[in-house]
């Protein structure tokens, strides 16, 4: 949500980084036990959303995000990176963060919608797959610092975030199946957009930060405590939103630029 077994979040690491002249051929066990998890995770949530414990199918799918963000650094940290494990974390990743979140959502609520529910819910199996494949073939090319479309793994976290958070409250996914279906829609189609996505990569974790730094940490997991479904849907939904959002800032700089060239007196263009 992103073997990643070369960290990259859909994070943590949000998708699968293609095979690299530098990974050794083998299997490794301790970084493939991680991803072996993620994906244990994400057929769980398949079954639970059968069973309709959606609430344990939310958590599980966060779970994978958890596994899915540890197996890349363990690998590097090991110095067990492979090419095995890079594509096992791939496939990882298309259940986990692609099939489970559709199949989840559809069990909730889109299956009220009739055709047009598997409809929604194939859209954004496919658009993971994609978005994956993608990934994948352009990631030693695209700048670090930025993904191109949303990552997978915070995909998977607005739609499961969003079941989770109205069943908490309440509400059945037919009540809210139009708006699960707006949703999911909008996940899906964010992950194959060209919109940018921080990465967080440039952070150094290893450097001096800000006591408010370390603070406003120990309050973001208070407040996961304290309210794990509304706060983790919140978190993965103003992520979701900062690209649109860093692409209308980039865009608004870029018309400022052009207006402004265009006031320049004659004789200055000269």
């Amino acid at each position: 949500m992103q073997n990643k077994n070369e960290f990259t979040p859909e994070n943590g690491s949000p998708d699968a980084t293609p095979e690299s002249p530098r990974r050794r051929r083998g299997i490794y066990l301790l970084p493939n036990l991680f991803t072996t998890c993620g994906l244990f995770s994400g057929f769980y949530a398949i079954v639970a959303a059968m069973k309709g414990f959606f609430d344990t199918a939310a958590i599980a799918i966060f779970i994978a995000m958890i596994a899915d963000s540890l197996d890349g650094r363990v690998a590097r940290l090991t110095n067990t990176e492979s090419a095995f494990g890079a594509e096992y974390d791939s496939l990882s990743d298309m259940a986990a963060f692609g099939v489970a979140p559709a199949l989840v959502a559809y069990s909730w609520g889109l299956s009220s919608l009739g055709k047009i529910g598997w409809l929604i819910a194939f859209f954004y199996t496919a658009m993971a797959a994609l978005r994956l494949a993608r990934f994948n073939t352009q990631h030693d090319h695209a700048d670090r610092r930025y993904f191109s479309g949303l990552p997978s793994p915070p995909a998977a976290g607005v739609v499961a975030g969003l079941v989770w958070m109205g069943n908490d409250w309440g509400f059945t996914g037919t009540q809210l199946s139009w708006c699960l279906a707006i949703f999911t829609i909008m996940a899906g189609g964010l992950m194959v957009s060209n919109l940018r996505y921080y990465s967080f990569k440039d952070l150094d974790l290893k450097g001096k930060v800000p006591f408010i730094a370390l603070l406003s940490v120990v309050f973001i997991l208070l407040g996961v405590s304290l309210d794990p479904p509304n706060i983790l849907f919140l978190v993965f939904f103003i992520y979701a939103l900062s690209g649109p959002v860093l692409w209308a800032m980039r865009f608004q700089k870029i018309k400022e630029g052009i207006v402004w060239v265009k006031n320049l007196p004659k004789n200055r263009k000269k």
